[in-house]
């Protein structure tokens, strides 16, 4: 059975786009700038597929062989967020942005909200995840008022304290707002941020939940459900196209235990589709600025590959890949950052040393699935199938 397989690695850009001024972020580099600034980065078996063949990275030269096809995907979308990324991957570009707040969310809004909870809210400022809770977590435990508050991207962020309130009672929290978040304050996610600890020593959860808007229009998981296949989303896939066209989802606690759930789902049969998201990279490296840290998550990350190619089926396609980037060397903002994305398919069926170029769309990805599956033709993207597959 035909079956493609999508691993995000979550930030994991590769270049600032040439509109990069527009959204403040030029000279971003994700992966360009980690290279650069750790000493001794390296990833071999990233490499061997041809990662240092799709652009110059130090330490990371370019393979004489690839062993399958490589290049780099520009957004089509408007926006440099998770959810438009991975919808932009699945087929569906998002020509209007989604509303941003950096100035704070409407008071007739917030008073909407805390109406619907019950409680007052502190905050409702653009901050950093770490920076609010640092700041204002004292006064949570104190009043017991969630904390909210937004980001340069389309995001309504709700953090509480575990022991003040039980993740179970702030999803309850998330759904409300999102039900009041809806057209012209429709944005992109509503996230759930628990956190622990006391005060000079507070820590985000893994209990993190994302509330998005549902896609307006078909993606590749459509496609496939339709036709009576199935899909089994890793990680955050199910929230961030709010369970339409996943079948079957697992949530992780880190990078590698995406790598194992990934590893465990490609040994099932019956799916048509894996779609999985590594978020470690974004939320713990790229958006707290630690090249480092970040480094040696892609280098453990690496030392995975060999595992994930073990597990293939023999007409598995696999495509590695990001979803926007989040340069942990960026002083600018601490925000996303406006980048080409990898891409990198591998697979039996995968005739190797394919240079893709510049896709023009991240949706290049689910049209080349849909196309690989035998499903309909998607809006947005353009097939590269007949560049690297005989079929």
């Amino acid at each position: 059975m035909k079956r493609a397989i999508i691993i995000v690695l979550d930030s994991a850009g590769i270049g600032e786009m040439p509109d990069a001024a527009d959204y403040g972020d030029r000279g971003a580099n994700t992966l360009g700038n980690i290279a650069a600034a750790v000493k001794g980065f390296r990833l071999p078996n990233l490499a061997r597929m041809g990662l240092g063949n799709i652009a110059p990275l130090e330490g990371i030269p370019p393979s004489p062989a690839p062993s399958g096809a490589y290049g780099k995907a520009a957004e089509l979308s408007r926006g440099k967020d998770t959810t438009v990324g991975h919808w932009e991957i699945a087929g569906l570009a998002s020509v209007r942005p989604f509303p941003v707040y950096p100035g704070g969310f409407p008071k007739t809004l917030v008073k909407a909200f805390e109406k619907a909870i019950g409680r007052k809210t502190i905050g409702n400022i653009a901050a950093s995840g770490t920076e609010i809770i640092e700041k204002l977590g004292e006064e949570h435990l104190k009043t017991g008022f969630p904390i909210i508050y937004t980001s340069a991207d389309s995001v309504f962020q709700i953090a509480a304290h575990e022991e003040v309130i039980d993740p179970e009672e702030l999803y309850v929290f998330c759904r409300q707002a999102r039900e009041l978040l809806q057209g012209e304050h429709g944005v992109a996610r509503v996230i759930a941020r628990p956190f622990s600890g006391k005060p000079g020593s507070f820590e985000r959860t893994s209990r993190r939940h994302d509330f998005s808007l549902a896609p307006p229009s078909d993606t590749v998981l459509d496609l496939v459900v339709r036709r009576g296949l199935k899909t089994f989303g890793v990680g955050k896939i199910h929230d961030i196209f709010s369970g339409k066209g996943v079948s079957e989802t697992v949530s992780i606690e880190n990078n590698m235990d995406g790598v194992d759930r990934t590893i465990e789902a490609m040994g099932l049969d019956g799916f048509s589709l894996i779609f999985s998201n590594l978020v470690d990279f974004d939320m713990k490296y790229g958006h707290r600025r630690d090249p480092a840290a970040y480094a040696r998550a892609l280098e453990e990350f690496d030392g995975r590959v060999p595992d994930i190619l073990k597990a293939r089926k023999p007409e598995d396609i696999i495509f590695f890949t990001a979803d926007h980037g989040c340069d942990p060397t960026f002083t600018r903002h601490t925000d996303h950052t406006r980048e080409y994305i990898p891409l990198l398919v591998n697979g039996d069926p995968v005739t190797p040393g394919v240079d893709l170029g510049t896709r023009e769309s991240f949706a290049d990805i689910g049209q080349t699935v849909s196309e690989y599956l035998g499903l309909a033709e998607l809006e947005y993207g353009e097939s590269f199938l007949d560049r690297i597959t005989n079929h």
